[in-house]
């Protein structure tokens, strides 16, 4: 196996040693290499080509080196079942399923990528790349003109980390560790939930300006220049919050360098593969999610219908649930072993990554590409969200843990989703941003 890295590292110019690199590693990291195995290239150092040795090798290491490659023949099978017209439901199912590999393997190429760039840039690809999936999904729903879809998703992948993640972690965690006292570092949930409650604001403002006017022709273009402004808001603390992360307050952001000899992680103290090689396949990968998020997105509604499912239900709870899988496995495998600092790093960082960068960057992307997104995401949604994150803050409060704090975010988490599988609320009647403010222009002109 060294034989075949050896080359590699020489020819793409490895910076820093093995306990530099290490030390950018980052919950996040730490959590997705849970789910990895080692990969046996003993055949594979028996080819006689070069460049085919080194294609076998990345093709076993990308493709077989994660514990959810038995997930990866989904990707075909949803390509062939559009291709052929099979049903719709089993479009959106298959290509559900078919991300959900993807998504940890993303985070596994940046990570080998960062082992060339250093710890530094390693850091701003994972806090931009992290949740690339919802951002594609996103992205190619506004391109359909389902705002509401985008805001289900994102709103679903934020109490998804929040609940459901970090509910599990605490709850497996506790029990699993009942006899054992269980602390972590405050600090860190601190600025999360801070910046959290930031975005809660800027959530909120737009939902009691249009609550407050006279009309939602006249308050829609107010409220989506408000949502603008309060997106760049959120963006900028973004950045301030990387600056925080990467730099002036590294420390309090990286993994424990003794979660990295558990028996059943994966050490990652040197890359498998060479940069290009980890730059080619995170390409490939972008496109291959771009494909299934477009399915995703276009057989939604045809799902529903079948299931009898409302698609904000399947927006908000099947669609994170599966498609950060293996992120939240790698949590709750944290937990079992009381490193809890790990597991509250993936759920609090996915949830303030998703509501202060990738919430706010779709507003302004809708702006670029002509389509009014605001930040209301109406009365029931923005409750759920506030009442989640006020009842995670102070979960959080006393730098300890048990299981029944694990459990009371399960049960709510519970609540709400039954609370939108109830809802029938259709589509149509979700967003009204777009045609209120349409006719506030009509009225101007």
């Amino acid at each position: 196996m060294a034989s075949l890295h050896e080359p590699w590292l020489l020819e793409n110019g490895l910076k820093g040693s093995s306990k530099e690199i290490r030390h950018g590693r980052t919950a996040h990291n730490m959590s997705s290499s849970s789910l990895r195995k080692k990969s046996d290239l003993t055949l594979v150092s028996k080819v006689r080509y070069a460049m085919l040795r080194q294609f076998l090798a990345n093709l076993q290491e990308v493709i077989l080196g994660t514990k959810l490659s038995v997930l990866f023949p989904a990707i075909p099978l949803a390509i062939v079942a559009e291709c052929y017209g099979f049903g719709r439901p089993w479009v959106f199912a298959l290509s559900l399923l078919g991300l959900t590999p993807l998504a940890e393997r993303v985070s596994f190429l940046t990570e080998q990528i960062a082992y060339y760039t250093g710890p530094t840039v390693g850091g701003l690809l994972n806090a931009t790349c992290g949740n690339a999936t919802e951002l594609i999904i996103a992205i190619f729903a506004l391109s359909q003109h389902k705002i509401d879809v985008v805001k289900y998703s994102l709103l679903g992948s934020v109490l998804s980390n929040l609940l459901l993640v970090l509910g599990t972690s605490l709850f497996c965690g506790g029990i699993a560790n009942i006899a054992r006292e269980q602390k972590y570092d405050r600090r860190q949930a601190d600025v999360n939930s801070l910046l959290l409650l930031l975005g809660l604001l800027c959530h909120s403002l737009p939902l009691l300006f249009r609550m407050s006017g006279a009309s939602a022709a006249l308050t829609a273009d107010p409220t989506l220049q408000l949502s603008r402004a309060s997106s760049i808001v959120m963006l900028i603390a973004y950045v301030s919050y990387i600056v925080f992360q990467l730099f002036t307050h590294r420390q309090l952001f990286e993994a424990p360098e003794e979660a990295e000899g558990d028996d059943d992680g994966i050490s990652e103290e040197e890359p498998v593969i060479g940069f290009w090689s980890g730059f080619i396949w995170l390409v490939g990968m972008t496109v291959v999610i771009s494909l299934l998020s477009e399915y995703v997105v276009e057989t939604i509604e045809d799902a529903s219908d079948t299931w009898g499912i409302s698609v904000s239900f399947i927006s908000i709870i099947l669609l994170p649930i599966v498609g950060n899988a293996a992120e939240h496995a790698g949590a709750i495998i944290f937990a079992f072993k009381n490193k809890l600092d790990i597991s509250l790093g993936v759920a609090l960082g996915s949830a303030t990554q998703i509501s202060m960068f990738v919430v706010p960057l779709c507003v302004l992307v809708s702006w670029i590409m002509g389509i009014n997104m605001d930040l209301n995401f109406n009365l029931l949604e923005t409750g759920s969200l506030a009442l989640s994150i006020i009842a995670v803050a102070f979960t959080l409060q006393d730098g300890t843990s048990h299981y029944m704090k694990g459990l009371v975010l399960l049960l709510l988490y519970i609540v709400i989703g039954a609370c939108f599988f109830v809802s029938k609320t259709p589509l149509n009647q979700v967003n009204i941003t777009n045609s209120g403010a349409e006719l506030a222009t009509i009225l101007r002109a």
